[in-house]
């Protein structure tokens, strides 16, 4: 089977990729200057050239909570957009199966933990995520209409926040961990023995390591064929505040640290029901978050000496 994967250059596209390439799938990963997705007549030329039997929509414009609050209408109307003309077209072009790649970011604010999958239409989001998570979800929309009018196989996977080795780390554009990791391992170098973290701590989360999930995406790929969606996550939550502890505790930094309540939290509480994934994929996570944080440590520290 040939698999085009979009976003297959980023962090979680990387894996994903590899563990294709490893099953035997001969893999078409276009990079950003090779196919605009943004632009209907490229993508549609991009297809027809190379004919693929599946896509694996990765590629999102995305970030944590302060990048979301500073570019609201910017990641509503490019994931609308992306999306919505890449399956179209896909469909269009005869492909025969289609995973698209949600976001937790999509389930109302207040969804009782552990989220379940048809929760996601039980109130609005939480409003600092809320245009991304909403553009994403239009493609749940898409795909399931496009299955029940054109009989279009296409799936929507709900991944909870990723994180592990290869992640991005730009303050400006980073999620939680590796935005710790990195503040953590600044005020290290420079002797400081003081670290200003977003929000309450209060706030939990739920992590899965990115390896992981690139295995359930590509179980999805070959084992899914339903038309509602399907959680990847860890099934475990964890506060921020706990979560600052083992990082600080894994890299050895013993130093005060002062949460800024001015700054949001985002979602009060995030954990996945990965019951179905389970059931239909026979997909559970395999790496712990002690282990995922210390390889995601020991990635930036090398990185970081570079």
């Amino acid at each position: 089977m040939k698999v085009m994967v979009t976003g297959g250059h980023g962090f979680l596209g990387k894996f994903v990729c590899a563990k294709l390439d490893e099953t035997g799938y001969n893999v078409i990963n276009p990079s950003h200057k090779e196919l605009e997705l943004m632009n209907t007549e490229e993508v549609e030329r991009y297809l027809i050239l190379h004919f693929p039997d599946a896509v694996v929509h990765l590629a999102a414009v995305c970030g944590g909570i302060g990048a979301n609050r500073k570019h609201p209408a910017e990641f509503f109307y490019k994931n609308l957009i992306m999306d919505t003309q890449l399956m179209h077209t896909a469909w269009q072009c005869g492909v025969k199966k289609f995973v698209a790649l949600g976001t937790v970011c999509s389930y109302p604010v207040n969804t009782p933990v552990p989220f379940k999958e048809e929760d996601i239409w039980n109130g609005y989001p939480e409003p600092t995520n809320a245009p991304y998570g909403l553009a994403k979800k239009m493609m749940m929309v898409q795909a399931q209409a496009y299955r029940v009018q054109y009989g279009f196989n296409a799936i929507f996977v709900i991944p909870t926040n990723l994180y592990g080795p290869g992640d991005n780390f730009d303050p400006e554009s980073s999620h939680v961990i590796p935005a710790i990791i990195r503040k953590i391992q600044d005020a290290m170098g420079k002797g400081e023995t003081k670290v200003s973290l977003w929000g309450t701590g209060g706030a939990t989360r739920d992590f899965l390591y990115v390896d992981d999930a690139a295995e359930g995406i590509c179980l999805a790929l070959e084992e899914y064929n339903g038309l509602e969606p399907i959680n990847l996550g860890s099934g475990k939550e964890i506060s921020i505040l706990d979560l600052v502890g083992k990082i600080c505790q894994l890299m050895g930094y013993k130093g005060e640290l002062v949460f800024d309540r001015t700054t949001p939290d985002g979602q009060p509480r995030r954990c996945l029901n990965i019951e179905r994934a389970w059931t239909c994929l026979g997909w559970e996570p395999k790496v712990g978050l002690e282990d995922g944080l210390r390889d995601t440590i020991e990635y930036w520290r090398h990185r970081a000496k570079k």
